[in-house]
């Protein structure tokens, strides 16, 4: 072995070692992926999704599924750069900051309650903004929504439309959603303003996978969704609860633009 040669591996020992560190070590991101969509129109585990007391309901029929989005990334599991390299590089994935679902310093229970209360939050204004909309107090009208395994505050816009539906339906005997399965996302205020969420991209493969067409979705994310619309899926944007109304008519073919992107 020549002296250059013995130089050169000298030379390429830290070097590789430091390749080897980084591509070893864990880095601040979490990955997600494509999560179950659920009809709050049906049941989950036996249990039916919405639970109205107070107020007359109805027999519906079509489905609006509400999309989710799961990490597999465990709480306490390192992601690292080869796993993020590979996800950045992979539709079905999306590198996200580590803090943005696994808060630092807080341990699994405490992010559990955190994305339990926000899931409540979402529930109460998405009651809130259903029941303001077909003129019933919430003091004289219970709204129970259950759905085990899902948090966070991105089923809004889906549990009002649910409710109106059980209740009232398109108002002349007919569902809100003409017999088809709609697919949504987006958190919803007790005024009726539709917000944005997370995951946007990954929700719309979501109801791909699970054959709906049709997707409501937050108004303000329509840049973030046309870059990755998955073939076949219909985009549906929205920012309020009277815009989705609206959309789901003119999906009924019941008069009305359905928007777009």
């Amino acid at each position: 072995m020549t002296t250059r040669i013995r130089t050169l591996i000298v030379c390429a020992a830290p070097v590789l070692s430091l390749v080897v560190t980084a591509v070893l070590a864990p880095l601040p991101f979490a990955v997600l992926v494509p999560g179950p969509t659920a009809d709050v129109l049906g049941a989950r585990r036996g249990t039916p999704v919405i639970a109205i007391e107070g107020a007359r309901t109805r027999e519906t029929s079509g489905e609006l599924r509400l999309a989710t989005v799961v990490s597999v990334t465990a709480p306490d599991a390192p992601v690292k750069s080869s796993d993020v390299v590979g996800a950045w590089f992979d539709e079905h994935r999306a590198v996200v900051p580590r803090d943005g679902v696994y808060p630092a310093g807080k341990s699994v229970e405490r992010i559990a309650r955190h994305n339990t209360r926000e899931m409540n939050d979402s529930q109460d204004a998405a009651a809130a903004a259903a029941l303001g909309h077909l003129g019933l107090s919430p003091k004289e009208v219970r709204v129970r929504l259950t759905l085990p395994d899902v948090g966070g505050p991105s089923a809004g816009l889906m549990f009002a439309l649910g409710i109106i539906d059980k209740i009232e339906g398109d108002g002349r005997g007919g569902d809100l959603t003409g017999g088809q399965a709609i697919g949504g996302t987006g958190t919803i205020a007790a005024d009726g303003t539709v917000g944005a969420v997370g995951g946007i991209e990954l929700k719309e493969q979501a109801v791909r996978r699970d054959g709906v067409r049709n997707f409501l979705m937050p108004r303000g994310q329509c840049a973030k969704a046309m870059a990755a619309r998955p073939e076949g899926v219909r985009l549906v944007p929205v920012r309020t609860l009277d815009d989705a109304l609206a959309a789901l008519k003119a999906l009924r073919g019941a008069g009305g633009t359905v928007p777009g992107c």
